[in-house]
């Protein structure tokens, strides 16, 4: 049976579709079978991330509806083996996402898959709802800022109390941190919340710091996950937090301020 794992946050722009393509990619670049699932219906982003978008036939409520087969609808990544993508519509809206017909697509794709990585929509409406619903474990993205952190821990609320694991009688679903855009020279400043702090107001176990970086964005508009930019900070910090993930041990990187030079220290630069 695959395990199923939501990426999720409280607050929108945080990095969800970002860290859901990356963590995705990377576990298929260690040899497991993924698919990877847009929830966010309506808006649909991860086609965009994954550089698929034109491959894009019939997506995740086409599936649901029955107008077509999870095979029509799955998308096979050209680059990594193992990987494959389940759009979202971009003409229905959330309604369409029905908690049997998740369920349906859910058992189907487990069948076949080692893991399913859920890309959740911001907040508590219903793709997000959804999203969580039905999943093993999940990855809180946040940033190092107040609002993002206080929206993060509203959401860990609902993996305590409206999962069906939960409404089962088991125990609620393991959170795991994923702390994004972070700069140890501004949170130094004050800037920002440091690690210390997001992880004492959330209380949940610390998978990754991934750091502020340009490759993302660059990534992005090239359409790649930013993971397989293996010679960036933010693509070798997801490769780390996907380690750790798989129960590896490794230390944090990129989280400290670089020391400067004897040269930049005289002249101050």
């Amino acid at each position: 049976m695959a395990r199923i794992v939501v990426i999720t946050s409280g607050k929108g722009g945080v990095g969800k579709t970002t860290t859901s393509a990356a963590i995705a990619t990377g576990l298929a670049l260690r040899g497991h079978k993924t698919a990877v699932i847009d929830f966010d219906v309506g808006l649909r982003n991860l086609d965009l991330i994954m550089g698929c978008e034109r491959r894009v036939v019939y997506d995740f409520i086409n599936v649901i509806n029955g107008d077509a087969n999870l095979k029509q609808a799955l998308i096979r990544d050209k680059r990594v083996d193992n990987l494959y993508i389940l759009p979202a519509s971009q003409t229905r809206d959330k309604d369409a996402l029905t908690q049997e017909g998740v369920e349906q697509v859910l058992n189907e794709l487990s069948e076949d898959f080692d893991f399913i990585v859920c890309d959740s929509p911001a907040g508590i409406e219903r793709g997000a709802l959804m999203a969580a619903y039905f999943a093993d474990e999940a990855i809180v993205v946040t940033n190092p800022e107040v609002s993002s952190v206080r929206d993060s821990d509203r959401i860990l609320g609902i993996l305590a109390s409206k999962t069906r694991r939960v409404e089962q009688g088991g125990d609620p679903i393991e959170g795991r941190l994923l702390l994004t855009r972070y700069s140890a020279e501004r949170a130094e400043r004050g800037e920002m919340l440091n690690i210390e702090d997001v992880g004492e107001i959330l209380a949940i176990d610390l998978l990754g710091v991934i750091p502020e970086s340009q490759a993302v964005l660059t990534a992005s508009n090239a359409g790649q996950p930013v993971v397989l930019d293996q010679e960036s900070d933010a693509g070798q910090a997801y490769l780390d937090a996907v380690a750790r993930f798989l129960g590896e041990e490794c230390p944090l990187r990129f989280v400290d301020v670089p020391k400067k030079s004897l040269f930049g220290r005289l002249f101050k630069g």
